[in-house]
């Protein structure tokens, strides 16, 4: 029997070592490699070219988003499976754009992992059921019109980070934001270092031109 052979991408050691002895116990499936961050799941997805990409979203260097759009012009015959901590329906959104074809959460890996990779493998989607359940809505209630338009990164950034980023942009230092959204400095800067992800920006330069683009600064 061929196995399904799964290149495993996630910045987290200890989630690869348990994926890998999750995924190790199944006789079809085979782990070919692993990541530790973007480039290196690009790099190594066109060198061995498996059947699967399990692919986490949130990862040094380069961003899951980042990795699919790398690949997408490579036009590998890889199955991407979004495996990560993010419920959220923009990144669904995003992500199935972008070609993958899967996309559950980390917190449903030990129930429906095994499923996901075999589902993706055949061709098929397969979306954890709650956040299945958030498209089908969408579109029975009509408000799903926002896919026929261009995809706005804004909209994958929580309120906190989208208060964050208004702060940022008026000049507040990490530790005045953190005094004024009652934060430690920590979260803010794990709130900011998640929202320049989200939004592909590098700079406070470059936020600061984004939110005039956009009239944040504007904004109360």
């Amino acid at each position: 029997m061929k196995k399904i052979r799964v290149l495993i991408a996630d910045d987290h050691a200890l989630l690869r070592a348990g994926l890998n002895r999750l995924l190790n116990a199944e006789s079809d499936i085979e782990i070919v490699a692993e990541a530790g961050d973007g480039e290196e799941a690009v790099a190594k997805t066109i060198e061995l070219v498996p059947d699967v990409l399990l692919l986490d979203l949130t990862m040094p260097r380069l961003g899951g988003i980042d990795v699919l759009r790398l690949l997408a012009g490579k036009h590998l015959a890889v199955a991407v499976l979004i495996l990560t901590m993010h419920e959220d329906e923009g990144y669904l959104r995003e992500t199935l754009k972008m070609g993958a074809l899967g996309y559950i959460p980390k917190k449903a890996a030990e129930t429906e992992l095994i499923s996901a990779i075999r589902a993706v493998h055949r061709g098929e989607i397969y979306l954890y059921p709650s956040m299945a359940k958030s498209l089908v809505d969408e579109a029975i209630h009509g408000t799903a019109t926002r896919d026929e338009e261009p995809f706005d990164s804004y909209e994958l950034l929580s309120q906190r980070e989208k208060e964050v980023l208004r702060h940022i942009t008026q000049g507040y230092t990490n530790q005045e934001i953190a005094g004024k959204l009652s934060l430690s400095i920590k979260t803010v800067e794990t709130y900011k270092a998640r929202m320049m992800e989200k939004l592909h920006i590098t700079s406070r330069a470059e936020l600061v031109r984004y939110a005039l683009q956009r009239g944040l600064l504007t904004e109360t």
